[in-house]
């Protein structure tokens, strides 16, 4: 994991990161689900369910990188960009405009 200056220099690397489609699939998931979770805790006033959002983006993620991609999550190093690049790649999945991303980055798949 190198040093990077900006978010723009960490993103193709974030994306490389997460090559297996399965293992978005999982962030997916996770990060759907913490949007879901926390609509819902502030819609509902259900406060508690904020105890949940690491669990259901974490989860999902470390599964997708510990198990199927075999990586150590980018957020032990770069918690911050890690996060933003979790939520931009799951916006470009919701709205089908990963794939010329994971092209742009030499990403397969």
């Amino acid at each position: 994991m190198g040093d990077f200056k900006s978010f723009e220099e960490f993103w193709p690397f974030y994306l490389k990161e997460h090559s297996n489609v399965l293992n978005r699939r999982l962030h997916f998931v996770g990060t759907s689900s913490v949007v879901l979770t926390a609509f819902t805790a502030v819609f509902t006033q259900q406060w508690l369910l904020f105890a949940l959002l690491p669990v259901l983006g974490y989860g999902p993620a470390w599964v997708g990188h510990f198990l199927v991609e075999h990586n150590r999550p980018a957020t032990f190093k770069h918690p911050l960009w890690s996060l933003r690049g979790d939520f931009r790649m799951v916006g470009l999945m919701w709205l089908g405009r990963l794939g010329s991303e994971l092209q742009r980055a030499g990403v397969q798949g």
